[in-house]
């Protein structure tokens, strides 16, 4: 059996599922401020409801929101030195120049741009330095408790970077966790490397959440293989998200998309997912989310490693309405979140909220109706708002005017309206709540290969079979079962700027996780 674990912002979602993916129980919970407490409560119903042995479930699945919490917050992070292959060539732009300054403050290391690094074909910039390199190494501050490597066009050759990830633990040890870009992003240096920087920052905090899972399943006699969900809709082992826990940022609303593709055996269409405090909007193409093809800001940096293709609002079934004079009604994008049951009108509090719209208009059979003393016109109003700040987000994912099919998940879908313009469809699947827990629970293992070819003395077939090679070896070392990987996504694009006949190619693999023989 397997067990899908989803905290978000708001609530924390549980479900289990038996080996044909039949979903067994289900469990939707307020989160709490200890985030291990919410889901040993969630677990824990899901397992009494099931009425399932605890030492059956054989696989458990967490996606969580608590990397991304410690990004935009600038809570737990580590300081991180900082290496830079490219000299001379790269001296103009120092390392996390264009950073927020609370951020820069609470992560930025020393920071050395050495000499190494390749041209576009391979053709090396400058002679990597080992001596520099060693010097740089150990002129560190004892504070450094990771580092971070990059060099120019890694994703072609990084022989430079495992070199100098090499000196670094001969010179600090094994024990501190470094981070090289070539692993990480794709091609454009400065947005790499502020990817890398972050995903050696946030290692304390993967750390923790992944300490905190093993000790929370434990106690409740599970002994199942663990995983964390990534940012592409799928998964990878523990020990893959302590190398690389920037993966798991917006992890929540793919796992939404993935879940939303299972419940409604649907591989194309827009999912809205509406929570507690705001509506994710994303693409489901081909059964995965549609991912970002420019570079997207976290916390308020640049980076260029694979994100989805989101587009957020401030609306959920916690945001905040008032009345707002000559415009009728504004809502959030302020919410009160995790304690909508306490806050709410209709569960007794003194903050009208979207869902106690929803209850007045008799959609949502929640808390106490009677408590919803409000004016006919101001629910209209809101109702209104909603439907077009909706049809907006909808319209800002869609690649042409034609109307398309949407799928509406999450607990606060109860918002979503039944039509919108230029939508063909709305569908609300069995089980839409959780559809967050369902994604992570069913999810696949992926590998992703994202590197620019020349194809001056190679042939593109060539080019295409190591890159698939590698996209194979990605997925298995993240956990895949190797006989079942297959390619779900291949992307070549000619580049004519560049001389050699160069060609950057992205290729990506998925299959079920190793050991695994359900449906």
């Amino acid at each position: 059996m397997r067990l899908g674990i989803d905290v978000g912002g708001t609530n924390t979602d549980a479900v289990i599922l038996d080996e044909g993916n039949r979903l067994l129980a289900k469990c939707k919970t307020p989160d709490t401020d200890d985030v291990i407490t919410g889901i040993e409560q969630a677990v824990s119903a899901v397992v009494q409801d099931a009425d399932v042995d605890p030492k059956d479930i054989t696989h458990a699945m967490l996606g969580t929101t608590q990397v991304t919490n410690a990004i935009i917050e600038r809570r737990g992070l580590t300081r991180v030195g900082i290496l830079r292959l490219g000299a001379p060539a790269t001296k103009a732009i120092r390392p996390l120049a264009a950073w927020p300054e609370d951020l820069r403050d609470a992560v930025e290391g020393p920071a050395s741009i050495l000499p190494g690094g390749v041209e576009y074909d391979g053709r090396p910039i400058s002679a990597f330095d080992e001596t520099a390199v060693r010097d740089a190494v150990r002129e560190m501050e004892d504070g450094i408790e990771a580092f971070a490597v990059s060099s120019v066009f890694s994703p072609v050759r990084d022989d430079d970077e495992r070199r100098a990830a090499q000196i670094i633990r001969e010179e600090a040890g094994e024990g501190k966790p470094i981070s090289i870009s070539s692993e990480i992003g794709s091609i454009g240096l400065l947005e790499r490397e502020n990817a890398t920087v972050l995903n050696a920052a946030v290692t304390p905090v993967a750390r923790r959440v992944v300490g905190a899972f093993e000790g929370a399943l434990e106690r409740l006699g599970i002994s199942a293989r663990l995983f964390l969900s990534q940012n592409d809709g799928t998964l990878m082992s523990l020990e893959y998200a302590l190398r690389y826990p920037i993966l798991t940022v917006a992890c929540g609303p793919t796992n939404s998309i993935r879940g939303a593709a299972f419940l409604s055996g649907m591989s194309d269409a827009i999912v809205v997912d509406v929570g507690g405090t705001s509506t994710d909007v994303g693409v489901l193409a081909g059964g995965f989310p549609r991912e970002s093809a420019v570079a997207v800001e976290i916390g308020g940096v640049q980076t260029n490693f694979r994100m989805p293709d989101l587009f957020s609002l401030g609306l959920g079934g916690g945001s905040i309405v008032r009345a707002d004079g000559a415009a009728g009604v504004r809502i959030g994008p302020d919410s009160v979140g995790y304690a909508l049951t306490e806050e709410a009108l209709c569960f007794g509090g003194n903050t009208l909220t979207m869902t106690d719209i929803a209850v007045a208009r008799g959609v949502a059979e929640i808390g106490e109706p009677d408590r919803v003393s409000v004016a006919r016109e101001l629910v209209d109003a809101a109702q209104e708002r909603s439907r077009a700040m909706f049809e907006e987000a909808v319209d800002r994912v869609k690649t042409s005017a034609e109307e398309v099919p949407v799928i509406a998940v999450g607990g606060g879908s109860i918002l979503f309206p039944d039509e919108l313009t230029g939508v063909s469809r709305v569908h609300k699947p069995e089980h839409f709540e959780v559809a967050n827990a369902v994604g992570a629970a069913i999810a696949q293992v992926s590998g992703t290969v994202d590197r620019v070819f020349s194809l001056a003395e190679r042939s593109r077939e060539d080019a295409l079979e190591e890159a698939r090679k590698t996209a194979f070896e990605d997925a298995r070392r993240a956990g895949a079962d190797e006989d079942s990987l297959e390619v779900v996504e291949i992307e070549e694009v000619p580049l004519a700027y560049l001389p050699g006949n160069a060609v950057r190619i992205k290729v990506k693999a998925a299959g079920r996780l190793k050991s695994y023989q359900g449906g």
